[in-house]
């Protein structure tokens, strides 16, 4: 089931032919979202050392989905992630992560993404393009996403689920701090994995 369709290039006669069969589950989508953040993760992964692998997360964190079943391309979304919250799983690599060193996390508290369009690639597969701001940096991010559906918990809230990722050179944003190793090579890969798993809940009507 496509949650975001392809702007089409054809007459007016062919659009509204496509709108009249949308899915009619599908269209009962439509509405404002808000992410539950227990129930979401937003994190990332980093080559340390050349080595091996950091991963850690935020979890401080909030945002909305606009929802457009009949005419999916208009659907939007927005997160605000607070920087503070990030979480290696190491107190003093947490805390260096938060300085001047990388992300000035007390004059730029937040890290956000705003969408500007999607696409369906196939089946439910998506990437939705936007702009993500760290520190005083607003560059372009394309995320490609999966639906993973629809469901209505046991507290009577209707949701929707997506998972993710992208892959950003933290140089492009600022974060150009790094070490040189002994052996050649750095200390923090300037490539890093970004990954979303989203659980949004439906506002009432």
């Amino acid at each position: 089931m496509g949650l975001f369709n392809r702007k089409s290039d054809t007459t007016a006669t062919a659009t509204a032919t496509a709108v009249a069969e949308v899915d009619p589950a599908l269209a009962a989508l439509t509405g404002d979202y808000s992410i539950d953040p227990a129930h979401s993760s937003i994190g990332f992964t980093v080559r340390h050392a050349m080595v091996t692998n950091v991963r850690g997360s935020f979890g401080e964190f909030s945002g909305s989905l606009r929802l457009n079943g009949t005419d999916p391309q208009r659907s939007t979304a927005e997160i605000d992630v607070k920087i503070a919250s990030i979480d290696t799983g190491i107190a003093d690599r947490d805390a260096h992560l938060r300085s001047g060193d990388f992300f000035e996390a007390e004059q730029f508290p937040l890290m956000t993404f705003r969408s500007t369009g999607a696409e369906q690639l196939g089946g439910d597969a998506y990437r939705i393009s936007g702009d993500l701001t760290i520190k005083d940096v607003t560059r372009p991010l394309s995320i490609g996403l999966e639906f993973n559906g629809s469901a209505t918990d046991v507290y009577g809230n209707e949701r929707v689920g997506f998972e993710g990722s992208a892959e950003i050179l933290r140089s492009d944003w600022g974060l150009t701090w790094n070490a040189a190793l002994e052996t050649g090579g750095v200390m923090v890969s300037d490539k890093v994995r970004l990954t979303f798993d989203i659980s949004a809940i439906k506002a009432a009507a």
